[in-house]
């Protein structure tokens, strides 16, 4: 039995899935999901994310958040938390970077976000000196003050995706063909109350995608901040508003058919971060690009430091990842950083307030 064909029977005995259900299934199934059966990241996974290119991703947003923190006042204790820390390669960077700040990991509670029992794993080798928490869901996030992290955490998450008919929507499902492979489709034409808006923005034919998870984590985190202070930096591809079909996955680094191999490749979709924003019950930054955002916090400076120490292979595989992470036909502006943060305090670095 591979997933595919637990797939084929369940729409074969209920009917079409919408693309929400059938990207949980292929990502999060117990026996056959992507994210539960296996190490994703790196050279002998499917893709690389920006704190496996380079340690200066994970120091600078750690620093990031650490001046945040004293700005507000060094409350203690707190919660550092971050949200699908994959390897966990990220916090610690941010970890080692901010070691020398006077009373921030005495004062932290470190918290992660992580479904993944083999990603667990990783974990809570790497970070042991720092007895990290586990926690499966946002919504058991202490109620304290909360520092976050968010790197490539949403685009994972189940989206329905609508196409524009007229004056109504056709949601895209995933159903079976002639020769009983899974193929997309649209249901019946109806209203969409959470798409009201978009009739203005849209034509006929457009597809929108909604996140139902996203909001409520947002609404989790920005919660915490308003009430108990704290920062929030979400790291990720995808644009202020969603337009267009961005469902894509990806299998030895390279995209493959979203329906061909359920379970065997990282599927996701572009982050709408207008809805995370306007979810937030508290105060959010302009939409960043990742480059633009890194350069502010001091990126450049930290590179021409470490290529000190480096030369011949090493010095040009640091000067590659650099560009890669900063550049506009790389990363650069592909993936953008939104900042969360209590109303009456300044946005954290790296922000224009």
């Amino acid at each position: 039995m591979t997933l595919a064909h637990h797939l084929a029977q369940r729409i074969a005995g209920d009917g079409p899935l919408s693309v929400a259900d059938f990207m949980a299934e292929a990502l999060l199934h117990p026996r056959y999901g992507y994210y539960t059966t296996r190490d994703p990241l790196g050279q002998a996974g499917d893709f690389t994310t920006a704190p496996e290119i380079s340690q200066m991703f994970g120091e600078l947003l750690g620093l990031c958040l650490a001046v945040a923190w004293q700005s507000q006042g060094s409350p203690a204790p707190f919660v550092l938390a971050e949200l699908g820390p994959g390897r966990g390669t990220l916090m610690a960077d941010a970890l080692r970077a901010t070691r020398g700040v006077p009373g921030f990991h005495a004062a932290m509670q470190l918290v992660l976000v992580e479904m993944s029992p083999v990603l667990q794993a990783r974990q809570a080798a790497l970070l042991h000196a720092y007895a990290p928490r586990h926690l499966r869901s946002a919504t058991d996030l202490p109620q304290a003050p909360l520092f976050l992290l968010a790197n490539e955490f949403f685009d994972a998450l189940p989206i329905r995706q609508f196409q524009r008919t007229g004056h109504a929507w056709a949601e895209r499902l995933v159903g079976l063909g002639p020769d009983g492979q899974l193929c997309m489709g649209l249901g019946a034409e109806a209203a969409q109350p959470a798409l009201a808006t978009r009739l203005a923005d849209t034509r006929p034919g457009d597809v929108v995608e909604l996140c139902p998870a996203a909001a409520p984590i947002a609404s989790e985190i920005g919660q915490r901040i308003a009430q108990h202070g704290g920062a929030a930096l979400i790291v990720d591809y995808g644009d202020w508003r969603s337009l267009g079909d961005t469902l894509q996955a990806l299998q030895g680094h390279g995209p493959v058919d979203v329906l061909a191999n359920p379970g065997q490749a990282d599927i996701t979709a572009h982050v709408d971060f207008e809805a995370l924003a306007m979810a937030a019950p508290c105060a959010h930054t302009r939409l960043t690009p990742q480059g633009t955002f890194l350069q502010r916090l001091g990126i450049d400076h930290r590179a021409k430091a470490l290529a000190e120490n480096l030369q011949d292979m090493a010095l040009a595989s640091h000067w590659a990842a650099h560009r890669r992470l900063t550049h506009a036909e790389e990363m650069g502006t592909l993936f953008k950083v939104l900042g969360l943060y209590p109303a009456q305090m300044p946005p954290p670095p790296g922000f224009l307030p």
